[in-house]
């Protein structure tokens, strides 16, 4: 049975990017455009992971992070942010809020997004 990510992102193309490398690698993917659809998308799915834009349409990533984690019912999700804001302060807001990892969209590659998101998988099936 192939792992469940939600991708949250505003930006299509990167969006598209990102869903096509996951698809490829045997992932099923669902995808949400803003905030509020990201909330309501992971709880209906219940996903195995979600990435996770910060700047986003309606609620920030920072106020999905903090609903996500506050809903007994995705609380358990495992959040990867994919962001630009490299700022140490997000980077620390992000992780203070529950998210497992923190990546700056510029530093990492697909090929990259997948592998960190493979390194929590298996560190969730061990």
């Amino acid at each position: 049975m192939s792992k469940k990510i939600l991708v949250i992102e505003d930006d299509k193309f990167l969006r598209k990017v990102i869903d096509r490398k996951l698809l490829g690698e045997g992932y099923e993917t669902v995808e949400a455009i803003d905030g509020a659809e990201g909330i309501r998308v992971a709880e209906d799915s219940k996903p195995d992971l979600i990435l996770l834009d910060l700047v986003l349409p309606e609620i920030s990533g920072f106020g999905v992070l903090t609903e996500l984690k506050e809903n007994l019912a995705t609380k358990n999700i495992p959040v990867i942010i994919l962001s630009n804001l490299g700022e140490r302060e997000d980077v620390e807001k992000g992780f203070s809020l529950g998210a497992t990892d923190y990546l700056i969209k510029s530093h990492f590659n697909p090929g990259e997004i997948v592998e960190k998101i493979e390194a929590i998988f298996d560190k969730g099936d061990k």
